[in-house]
């Protein structure tokens, strides 16, 4: 890849305005982006690593009011003193779900995990949820995703911006990296993740499961949609598809990774048409 790539070009816009708030169950504050109007209300939790921008996609033709934000560790949210464990993810995502009165959830690969756990403990706290790329339940990791953290956090913590670009340049599909597209998402996170860091705290959430009893996913009370896809070695089908069966939900296996690169429309359009029904 042409490292020049990142200096050439328009500079990266300033994003949306977002605000900083405080979880009153925990006193952690976290950032947090609210779009759209009105009802209903739907609350999204990113993935490891993740951040509201690269989020956002998910939620574009979803009615109502949008509320992202960054788990904490993430973006300017707070780093409380670790370990932190899934329970304290779903506390942070339900906390932030209660203040604003969201009754649907979108989960992304970690915080789907998050927001199931959420589900096991209270059923009925969401009419509708969707889980993207679901990371395994049981406290696993593939050694790509403990790979790409350690990649992450190492890049971060050297402070250079050229050994960021290289770790993150690796989360694009090759087809996409020489593109305009792919340069301003490059520019994009390096810039995001220089100035607000990762917490390497947040490798400890592994260690022991997101949900310890998995079949309290059965008592879930309203709809669910999971989207998976094969080829993935961080985000396995075969979880997508167990935890459907738990869930009782709706499920579709896109048949290629890199979904919201290679099927970004078809992605929004599925997750719009569930959530807008």
């Amino acid at each position: 890849m042409d490292r020049t790539g990142p200096r050439t070009g328009r500079p990266t816009l300033p994003g949306p305005a977002t605000e900083v708030v405080t979880l009153p169950s925990s006193g952690v504050r976290v950032e947090q982006l609210t779009t759209g109007t009105g009802d209903p209300v739907t609350v999204f939790a990113h993935g490891l690593a993740g951040d509201i921008t690269g989020t956002r996609p998910l939620g574009s033709a979803v009615i109502g009011r949008r509320v992202f934000f960054h788990s904490r560790g993430h973006g300017r949210s707070d780093v409380p003193p670790g370990p932190w464990s899934f329970a304290d993810l779903s506390a942070d995502l339900r906390a932030v779900a209660d203040l604003t009165g969201a009754t649907r959830a979108v989960g992304v690969s970690m915080g789907a995990a998050a927001l199931c756990r959420l589900i096991a403990e209270t059923p009925d706290r969401f009419e509708r949820v969707v889980l993207y790329l679901p990371a395994p339940l049981d406290g696993t990791r593939a050694p790509a995703s403990v790979q790409r953290l350690d990649r992450l956090i190492a890049s971060v913590e050297s402070g250079e911006a050229a050994m960021i670009a290289a770790a993150v340049e690796l989360e694009i599909p090759a087809s996409v990296r020489n593109t305009p597209a792919g340069w301003s998402f490059l520019r994009q996170r390096v810039e995001q993740l220089q100035r607000d860091g990762l917490a390497p705290e947040i490798e400890s959430v592994w260690s022991e499961p997101a949900v310890p009893d998995e079949a309290a996913l059965k008592s879930f009370t309203g709809r669910a949609l999971i989207l998976g896809c094969r080829g993935d070695e961080t985000h396995p089908a075969a979880w997508s598809e167990r935890i459907a069966a738990l869930l009782n939900a709706d499920l579709e296996i896109y048949d290629r990774p890199s979904i919201i690169w290679t099927s970004r429309n078809a992605l929004r359009d599925r997750i719009s048409t569930f959530l807008n029904s």
